[in-house]
């Protein structure tokens, strides 16, 4: 059984195995500067004007639910117009706030509410309400906030209070939505608020505060504070490229462009790239080009060629740096030479799916030899068949299989892809861009 329930959709894909690919390819904009735009901009004092926003679902979810508390955006497809509502602007929602498939939305909008002394309830769709929330809760609940979760998960009742009290945290885990949510949350406590990680995790909060106007504290490795109450000021923000997306395309490459395949004007921000030393580990041919800055944020062009990939070890430290491109990591590894070994990873079993279950039984059933352990998976690399893939609804799965394509005998067959469309909108026909043949089976279609 499926750990995080959710209604199978009708729509699959039909992956066919290609000579080659090539050329150039533009993915859409970051997911997590996105999201964070959207919400930074709510709560600043003036215009926040976005380009290269990303028209995802997971996305969309945010737009609205900043709209319903009363904030205006002027929406020009790519290109928004965030009217701030200011640091005691927004108001309450006349509905529970339905963030979809977004753990980012639910846990950074929980930072924001925390100082927002009206009540919310915050929901999503089946996966959502099953992935853990009472982490995030916890510290709020001590900056002052009143926050009911149902067992540990949404969804979820929140009663700001202001002011919060600062609060010194250690994280648990490394992970970015938590710190973003206490970091958020700390703009409204009298004092500062230091949240200290056991490894590194995105920083894209904190180079977006600073460009907004607030000044953020790193004293230490892993460590980051900001003093408050702090006002954000509208600010222009320049979303580049999404690097998880374009993982994507970059394992393409490896695995089937001869001539090369280049990615342009992607984020390369350090906290995000440990994918590119990963597969470099493995022998990879990749090389960044035109490296510059997007607004706070470096960006390159990515061109990838062909490579005969050798096995590594991937540990806790590149996890960090790659959890969420960790799937087509193992796409990687299942073509390489010799045994590839992913260890401190058992974060991937809290994402959209099991991620280690799910990508194992996939691996397993186009004949790659997979060993399964509670925090990773051991793979040897070998010959990808054909098959039928059940995604579990994970994007990020449904995704890495489609590339898996390249290398395969015959085509594969992947089931409930329609939540691709909640961070990759229109994926099959920008992979066809490339020369991937992905074909898009709805409804009838599949009978």
């Amino acid at each position: 059984m499926a750990p995080y329930p959710h209604p199978a959709s009708a729509e699959a894909y039909v992956a066919h195995p290609v000579e080659s690919i090539g050329g150039t390819v533009a993915v859409p904009g970051d997911k997590s500067i996105s999201h964070r735009a959207l919400l930074m901009g709510g709560i600043a004092t003036g215009n926040t004007t976005v380009s290269g926003f990303l028209r995802s679902e997971d996305c969309l979810a945010t737009l609205a639910a900043i709209r319903s508390m009363g904030v205006t955006v002027a929406d020009e497809g790519t290109r928004l117009t965030i009217t701030g509502a200011g640091a005691d602007g927004l108001q309450p929602p006349a509905a529970p706030l339905d963030l979809g498939n977004s753990g980012t939305a639910m846990r950074l909008l929980l930072g924001v509410l925390a100082a927002h002394p009206f009540a919310t309830t915050l929901t999503g769709d089946a996966s959502l309400l099953q992935r853990p929330m009472e982490r995030v809760a916890g510290p709020l609940r001590e900056m002052g906030a009143s926050i009911d979760t149902d067992q540990g998960t949404a969804p979820i009742s929140v009663l700001g209070a202001r002011p919060l009290r600062p609060i010194e945290y250690s994280l648990p885990v490394a992970s970015a939505q938590l710190k973003s949510a206490i970091l958020l949350a700390g703009l409204w406590a009298n004092g500062k608020t230091t949240v200290k990680s056991p490894g590194p995790s995105r920083d894209h909060t904190e180079r977006m505060l600073e460009t907004m106007g607030v000044e953020v504290e790193k004293s230490a490795p892993n460590e980051v504070a900001v003093t408050g109450p702090a006002t954000l000021t509208g600010r222009a923000i320049a979303v580049p490229a999404d690097f998880s997306s374009a993982a994507f395309f970059i394992v393409a490459g490896l695995l089937g462009a001869e001539h090369g395949l280049t990615i342009p004007a992607v984020g390369i921000n350090p906290s995000r790239t440990g994918l590119l030393q990963i597969l470099r580990n493995m022998g990879a041919g990749i090389e960044l080009r035109n490296e510059r800055l997007c607004g706070a944020e470096p960006v390159a062009d990515i061109f990838v060629t062909r490579t005969e990939l050798d096995a590594t070890e991937i540990g806790s430290e590149l996890v960090d740096l790659s959890i969420d491109e960790l799937p087509i990591a193992f796409i990687a590894a299942a073509t390489a030479r010799g045994r590839t070994r992913i260890s401190g990873a058992a974060e991937l079993r809290h994402k959209e799916s099991d991620r280690i279950r799910v990508m194992a039984e996939g691996l397993a059933t186009v004949g790659i030899e997979v060993r399964e352990r509670p925090d990773g998976l051991e793979i040897e690399g070998g010959k990808i068949k054909g098959g039928r893939i059940d995604s579990a609804g994970d994007h990020r799965v449904a995704m890495a299989f489609a590339i898996a394509s390249l290398r395969a005998t015959e085509a594969i067959e992947i089931l409930d892809t329609a939540p691709v469309a909640t961070s990759f909108p229109d994926f099959p026909a920008v992979a066809a861009q490339t020369g991937l043949r992905i074909e898009v089976l709805t409804g009838s279609d599949r009978e």
